[in-house]
């Protein structure tokens, strides 16, 4: 599978303004990948998958939780806006016989994040907070420290994420939690604050 057509499989099942999210986040990404030396095929095809099922019938997305082995069950009691991340990687796994890991963990985790974050998945991850279709205040710094530390641009994309979630009143989902307090970890053990 090349990219283009990663992106037209995207394209087939998504709406014209989420396509063309996932044209920036793709783009965005392989630029991450450059930066990052990460490999440009595989951050490409994840980042033109990363949301395969974003807009999906929500009760197929919670049928493909309740059957599939390795979803975690618990998915089901937090926003369905988080289903799609670990509901696409099997999808893609399955209909697309892609069986590369970084791609189907950067698919699987780029809402949510996760302890033990690979190189493609961080750069997914920030690529999707920080495309240039987004406008929101924390954007702009997530943008420079992308420039300059991927643990740090990833963190602070943490970090804003649970900050809205708790102005929301909405709960967290526990991965968010781990790979937040994971990267805060390496940081300070690397000298950062």
């Amino acid at each position: 599978m090349e990219v283009d057509y990663a992106l037209q499989k995207s394209k087939a099942v998504l709406p014209t303004k989420r396509y063309e999210h996932v044209e920036r986040v793709t783009e965005t990404a392989l630029n991450l990948a450059d930066q990052y030396q990460a490999d440009r095929y595989t951050v490409g095809i994840a980042a033109a998958l990363h949301d395969y099922a974003k807009h999906m019938d929500k009760s197929l997305l919670q049928h493909w939780i309740e059957t599939s082995v390795d979803i975690p069950k618990d998915l089901i009691h937090y926003h369905h806006e988080l289903w799609h991340g670990p509901v696409g990687a099997k999808m893609i796994q399955h209909w697309f016989m892609i069986e590369n890991k970084d791609i189907i963990n950067a698919v699987r985790s780029h809402t949510t994040g996760r302890a033990g974050m690979g190189l493609v998945e961080k750069i997914v991850f920030l690529a999707d907070y920080i495309e240039p279709g987004r406008q929101f205040d924390a954007v702009f710094e997530a943008r420079n420290l992308a420039e300059q530390d991927l643990d740090r641009a990833c963190q602070y994309a943490l970090k804003q994420s649970i900050l809205f979630l708790i102005d929301k009143k909405q709960p967290i989902y526990p991965d968010t939690f781990q790979a937040y307090n994971e990267l805060t970890q390496l940081i300070k053990k690397d000298g950062g604050n």
